[in-house]
């Protein structure tokens, strides 16, 4: 007898629970940095029947059978990837960045090697060796930062440390810094100190993709990124390097870390690429970066202090301390409201990491909903409006306001249908 019910009569709990979510992600203002909407075809490919497949290896070199379908969906994938970013190779079996990275570290440097790389406070991730994360546990992890007159990258300071301590590897790339990244000033300090060049682009991979950002695969031995955030595919990793490096990547990546690739997820990553290799999508990634602008100009207009000054690619920090509330406090206070971003700290920052004095405002699913660089000023209110309620009672807002604004928010959301969720 086969036993093959609907998700709702099999489990109505979680399919309620999923529909909640459908609704939560349609009538929210979802600003955290590291999200975004996944078309409707990347959600029907993570679905796929592929999820049911085992596929240890790589195509033409597998440890099981029945690999007539999985090789050449594993080839497209790869092949996509290539041409997004021009590439010589592509790993698309990892199963998200912080797994990417590792499999970088164990490939080029030694276990016990010592790495370099920004440090969190500063607006690094927790795997480019800080001392949490088993990066900074089993690797010798030395740490840059930004200056203090304007928070951007210090560049001399990276220079010193790599002479100093003759890194194997040098990480480039962040996950809360609004600036620029010179890969070619990374890559040079690199060569004089014999360290391989890795950059993370977990949070900017789709304006490198869209040309909105320079792209780091010329200066770098490998490149490492989520498939989400602005590239608006699937959960998951991809690495790519240097064809001299193909060999010890993949090994790291398969048997290294993992067994066998989500398939499922695969496949949605192969449709994403497909997605990024479209013209349009490079009016997609100006238009992040436009949106960004915008937003920056409108908080300061309203008195908001933000790092560096503003952006120029798809995040903001917003530096909360002249609120006298913290970003954690007023980033809980306006989710209650329907306006969904994060707490994080700013450099230099006085508070402490799970209370910090920041939130992170990123532009890229607000862009694929179709709010333009004119809805901005918008946005920048609402958000304004639900820090100073917050602000005005110790960081509480009464239910009645926060019913409100998300009421509103759902009503200025309406003409802008949320990708894969409007069907």
């Amino acid at each position: 007898m086969t036993f093959d019910p609907a998700l709702q009569d099999a489990d109505p709990e979680v399919s309620d629970l999923i529909a909640r979510e459908d609704t939560r992600q349609r009538d929210s203002l979802r600003l955290i940095a590291s999200e975004n909407y996944a078309s409707r075809a990347v959600l029907e490919a993570s679905a796929a029947s592929l999820t049911n497949k085992y596929a240890e290896g790589y195509p033409g070199r597998r440890y099981y059978e029945g690999m007539d379908v999985i090789d050449p969906l594993e080839a497209l994938a790869i092949d996509r990837a290539k041409a997004i970013f021009g590439a010589e190779h592509a790993n698309v079996q990892p199963y998200s960045g912080s797994p990417a990275n590792l499999a970088a570290l164990l490939a080029l440097v030694e276990p016990g090697g010592t790495i370099l790389g920004m440090s969190l406070p500063a607006g690094g991730h927790l795997t480019h060796g800080w001392k949490v994360s088993a990066t900074g546990i089993y690797y010798n992890a030395v740490q840059y930062g930004v200056r203090e007159s304007d928070h951007r990258l210090d560049m001399d300071q990276v220079r010193a440390l790599a002479k100093e301590h003759a890194p194997k590897l040098i990480w480039c790339g962040h996950s809360a810094y609004p600036r620029t990244v010179d890969f070619a000033a990374f890559a040079e300090i690199a060569n004089e100190v014999g360290a391989h060049l890795v950059a993370d682009i977990a949070h900017i991979a789709g304006l490198v993709a869209g040309g909105a950002h320079p792209s780091p695969v010329p200066h770098a031995a490998a490149v490492t990124t989520t498939t989400h955030k602005t590239l608006r595919g699937p959960r998951g990793g991809l690495i790519l390097c240097k064809q001299e490096h193909a060999k010890a990547i993949d090994k790291a990546v398969f048997p290294g870390l993992q067994g066998g690739p989500h398939n499922h997820t695969t496949a949605a990553k192969a449709v994403a690429f497909k997605e990024a290799l479209d013209p349009s999508f490079k009016d997609y990634a100006a238009q992040i970066v436009t949106n960004a602008k915008a937003l920056g100009e409108a908080f300061l207009a309203r008195d908001h202090a933000l790092i560096t000054g503003g952006t120029d690619n798809h995040l903001l920090l917003l530096d909360l301390t002249a609120t006298g509330i913290s970003g954690r406090v007023a980033a809980k206070a306006l989710n209650g409201c329907g306006i969904e971003l994060n707490g994080n700290s700013i450099p230099f920052d006085k508070r402490k990491p799970f209370d910090p004095s920041g939130v992170r405002i990123g532009l890229a699913a607000l862009t694929s909903r179709g709010l333009a660089a004119e809805h901005m000023d918008a946005v920048a209110g609402f958000i304004d409006e639900g820090i100073r309620e917050a602000a005005k009672h110790d960081g509480a807002v009464s239910d009645a306001f926060a019913t409100s604004l998300a009421g509103r928010v759902r009503e200025y959301l309406q003409p802008f249908p949320a990708p894969g969720l409007s069907h």
